[in-house]
């Protein structure tokens, strides 16, 4: 939705820098900006990753360790775009090595049914799954598993909202066979693990040094 906008992921996104992770977070239309919610939102991850193959090159960053992150909405749509990207990478465009998921929401049939945060997911697509199957089809991950590329969940032990989604998609994940890990943050809720002064911070930066293939200090 439009008031989550990219200014409160900033300080995450300000903390992986200084632990020797370049960053490159994307924004994108949302609910209720013009142009937002279905297909905008979608094509708006897709070109901006994509992008990220010109940033490599510029600023001499390394396109075999780049992974791609995203809370809650975003990690939907972080292992949306690397499913796409399995199913049809185009030339030139960087393969991430892994998704980091934190409080992921990627089955919408199962947040349209529970009408979970004000329906924002009939929102986001314009409709119901019966009425836009083709959409649910095309934009949910939960029927389209990424199954070559290695997934972290890290889900809120006091997340009541977010956390059952989460933890049905790794289930359903893994009983694929696709290379998921859960992490069971024991002292987050849905926020905290994007706050880097939080005790959830260490289990996301871990997660992603292990994704990234970064031996600690």
């Amino acid at each position: 939705m439009s008031e989550y906008d990219i200014a409160h992921s900033r300080k995450l996104a300000d903390a992986f820098p200084r632990e020797g992770i370049a960053t490159w977070s994307l924004e994108y239309r949302r609910i209720g900006d013009p142009g937002g919610a279905w297909p905008g939102t979608f094509d708006d991850i897709d070109t901006g990753f994509a992008f990220l193959s010109e940033l490599a090159e510029q600023y001499s960053l390394d396109p075999e360790r780049v992974i791609v992150a995203g809370h809650s909405a975003g990690g939907h749509l972080a292992l949306w775009i690397a499913q796409r990207i399995e199913e049809q990478r185009a030339p030139g465009v960087i393969g991430p090595r892994g998704v980091l998921g934190l409080a992921p929401a990627p089955d919408l049939e199962y947040l349209y049914e529970h009408g979970t945060c004000d329906n924002a997911v009939g929102k986001l697509m314009g409709g119901s799954p019966e009425e836009y199957p083709e959409r649910y089809a095309a934009g949910s991950v939960a029927n389209r598993i990424p199954q070559s590329t290695p997934q972290i969940a890290v889900v809120g032990k006091y997340d009541e909202t977010w956390r059952p989604v989460g933890v049905r998609y790794a289930t359903a994940a893994s009983e694929q066979g696709a290379p998921i890990e859960v992490i069971d943050a024991p002292e987050s809720g849905h926020f905290e693990m994007i706050d880097p002064d939080s005790t959830t911070w260490p289990l996301v930066l871990d997660a992603a040094r292990r994704l990234l293939g970064i031996q600690p200090d």
